[in-house]
């Protein structure tokens, strides 16, 4: 049964539906399946109002309406996306969403269109036996940590509110329904590409790319569809290469970097079992379904390079592979320049060369020898003084601190030879170094309160994560290591 539609002003302008638009390919019409009581759990409040959507407390009920499906806006035409993908390197030909609904796009106060996307909606003809529910455990680790990747400057898609519901579903235990809705500019994928690809459809490939180009504007948009897709390849390319660098530089492990999870505008995608690195380890895996680490901290730009690849495949359909693979191959030296960039401001030094290159490496070495927590010694970093060679409070991550002094050394003589004032360094570092990640532990705590319908961790690390750059009185336990036990998660997270 179709959801009714909203009568209230919820949102101020009504949705436009240009991604159904794109046709039955790659658009199945499918009405969500309300989810029973739902509790709004939380409501990104700044998201919305930059959306034109009412957050008042008069508008909550249809808010929360909406999210738990039972509403929908004036002009939204749900659809599920049709896609294929690699899964741990394996070609899967039908994926889909099997639990989440596009509604359609509104502006936002840019004028710039913005998806909004209904995720734990039901099933689908994606849900490949699946209920197309999601659960509260996993949607308030991404509602989160969406947001915590917007405030550290990383592109992300981001949850606009998230509802909870007594409905049980079985996961590896018995929990409870949530949905929320999430937003990007589009949520298209690398595995759309794969889906049209497998069917050999050139028109609706070329409709895809055309459609993706107000979303891309450094791609042209004269040329034949050949010399746009082969264009649109290059930019994926240049963007992915960006997007892992700064998944690096904050210690983000994705963990499921499937084709079908890569955003063909280089936002982070899909959040299932992530986390933020802790002990420094580039083989470190937070997810018990990867025992191999295919998708482990190091591997993830290797893996980000395989994917454009299947990309390329995929746009085959429409130009020369040999032009595409010239293409995608721009993410090694984009990537290589970005992540180069990224580790000298982490380390506040400002002249590129080998001095700076094997200042970070060293650093990186004597982290992984001592597994150090990564954030809290990149942030440390700053209290160290170029002219001072007392002992500095950076010593303190290390449990053998005489080898941090000795490196330590090495980088106070690169800092006196830039000459750089310690006070513009430290500030530079501290906007680069966040204090503050979103620590698992942190998360489950907040997941188990919420469970027991507490909300108020959830509102708690939502505010925390909202400056994780600066210092805050009474956030201290957000700042502490989880532990080895606390990051085993699976791909159901």
């Amino acid at each position: 049964m179709a959801s009714p539609v909203a009568a209230s002003p919820l949102l101020a302008r009504p949705l436009r539906a240009p991604f159904a638009a794109l046709g039955p390919r790659l658009a199945t019409p499918v009405a969500p399946s309300p989810l029973p009581a739902p509790r709004l759990v939380h409501v990104n409040v700044a998201l919305a109002e930059s959306l034109g959507i009412a957050t008042d407390a008069a508008a909550r009920p249809a808010l929360a309406a909406l999210v738990a499906g039972a509403l929908l806006p004036e002009g939204a035409r749900p659809v599920a996306s049709a896609y294929a993908g690699h899964q741990f390197g394996v070609p899967v030909p039908q994926l889909g969403d099997g639990r989440a609904l596009v509604l359609g796009s509104v502006a936002d106060a840019t004028g710039d269109d913005v998806e909004l996307q209904l995720k734990g909606s039901g099933p689908t003809p994606y849900s490949r036996g699946g209920d197309g529910r999601a659960v509260l455990r996993s949607t308030i680790r991404e509602y989160l940590a969406s947001e915590a990747m917007h405030r550290l400057g990383i592109p992300t898609t981001r949850g606009l509110a998230l509802v909870a519901s007594p409905l049980p579903v079985l996961r590896e235990a018995e929990e409870r329904a949530a949905a929320f809705v999430r937003t990007a500019p589009t949520h298209v994928r690398f595995g759309t590409f794969e889906w049209l690809a497998r069917h050999r459809d050139v028109a609706a490939m070329t409709a895809l790319v055309d459609f993706l180009l107000p979303f891309l504007p450094e791609v042209p948009r004269t040329g034949d569809a050949a010399a746009r897709a082969t264009a649109l390849a290059g930019a994926v390319a240049t963007r992915t290469a960006t997007l892992l660098a700064s998944w690096m530089g904050v210690g983000f492990v994705h963990t499921v970097m499937n084709s079908d999870n890569m955003s063909v505008l280089g936002l982070t995608l899909d959040y299932g079992p992530y986390a933020f690195m802790e002990a420094y380890d580039p083989a470190w895996t937070p997810n018990h379904s990867d025992p191999w680490g295919r998708y482990a901290y190091g591997q993830q730009p290797a893996v980000a390079r395989w994917n454009l690849d299947r990309l390329a495949d995929a746009l085959a359909l429409l130009a020369p592979r040999g032009a595409l693979a010239e293409q995608v191959a721009r993410f090694e030296g984009a990537y290589r320049d970005a992540w180069r960039t990224t580790l000298r401001a982490k380390l506040g030094l400002v002249r590129d060369g080998q001095g700076a290159e094997r200042c970070a490496g060293a650093f990186l070495q004597l982290l992984a020898d001592q597994r150090a927590d990564f954030t809290r010694a990149f942030r440390a970093l700053s209290t160290v003084r170029a002219a001072d060679d007392a002992p500095a409070a950076a010593r303190d991550e290390f449990p053998h601190p005489e080898a941090f002094d000795r490196w330590c050394a090495g980088y106070r003589a690169l800092l006196r030879s830039e000459g750089r004032p310690d006070a513009d360094r430290a500030s530079a570092m501290d906007r680069t170094n966040p204090r503050l990640v979103l620590r698992t532990a942190a998360l489950q705590r907040a997941i188990e309160r919420a469970e027991a319908g507490d909300d108020a961790e959830v509102a708690r690390l939502f505010e925390a994560v909202q400056a994780p750059f600066a210092a805050r009185d009474g956030d201290e336990d957000l700042l502490l290591p989880s532990g080895e036990g606390a990051s085993a998660l699976s791909c159901s997270s």
